[in-house]
């Protein structure tokens, strides 16, 4: 009996012992929590992935939304450690607010397509006036920037008043694309990292806005006040470094920003 009681209690110290270890480990490696733009979730995803297996003691959480839902979020306490926006507005009136550490960095530039699964989308604009096109998705203007440049490109090219009865908000950029390539609508304006998707580009088509048919979307992130200042500036920074340039144009971004 007396071993038995021996034994249960020299695991029940090692069983201390290793929660003693995985608790400090918790406390060194801290995981950052970035708050992303939709428009990210494909390429973020991978340079994630990269980024842990080149320090795997490493810990990193996204979370993915549009740039104005995600920055109201911080406002009101949302306890994230980096935002990357879509924009560089969302980032400055964060740093006005007291929110941020430093300044916003600009890390990647985007551009918007036109994505059908059915239509010919070859004729650009134009076919938003034909007749047979009901339903145009675009991201909400006030939340999402690529919406916003979009619906600042078509009131410049005279169409959006031509065509509003047509559109359809989404959310987000993601939820743009998804109400194109679910057939809730005919078009949709989404981002060219969106189109650059293996199922979207196996669904459908798109069509490039060129600089003057509609503005690259300059993309802007900023580190938070927080707890993980230091570990979320290591994986900024990361994702600037000219390394990882490849994998930003793989998904459509320009990157004349990065280091």
């Amino acid at each position: 009996m007396f071993l038995v009681v021996f034994c249960a209690l020299i695991l029940l110290s090692g069983c201390k012992k290793n929660d003693s270890n995985l608790s400090d480990n918790s406390q060194q490696n801290p995981s950052t929590s970035v708050a992303a733009a939709a428009n990210l979730r494909d390429v973020l995803g991978e340079l994630k992935t990269v980024y842990l297996k080149e320090y795997p003691n490493k810990r990193v959480e996204i979370t993915f939304g549009s740039s104005g839902s995600l920055a109201q979020q911080i406002m009101n306490g949302a306890p994230f450690d980096l935002f990357l926006s879509a924009d560089t507005n969302f980032p400055e009136k964060l740093r006005k607010g007291s929110k941020t550490v430093g300044n916003s960095e600009m890390y990647a530039y985007g551009k918007v397509v036109l994505w059908s699964s059915k239509q010919d989308v070859t004729e650009g604009l134009n076919l938003l006036l034909n007749p047979k096109i009901r339903k145009i998705a675009i991201a909400n203007p006030q939340l999402a920037p690529y919406g916003k440049n979009m619906v600042d490109a078509l009131i410049k090219s005279g169409i959006y008043h031509k065509i509003e009865h047509k559109i359809v908000w989404a959310e987000n950029i993601n939820q743009a694309a998804q109400f194109a390539s679910s057939g809730n609508a005919d078009v949709g304006f989404i981002a060219l990292s969106n189109a650059q998707n293996k199922n979207m580009k196996i669904s459908g088509s798109f069509y490039i806005l060129s600089d003057k048919e509609c503005s690259p979307v300059a993309q802007s992130g900023i580190l938070l006040k927080g707890q993980n200042t230091s570990a979320a500036k290591d994986f900024f920074d990361f994702i600037r470094e000219k390394e990882v340039q490849r994998i930003w144009e793989r998904y459509g971004y320009e990157t004349q920003t990065l280091k």
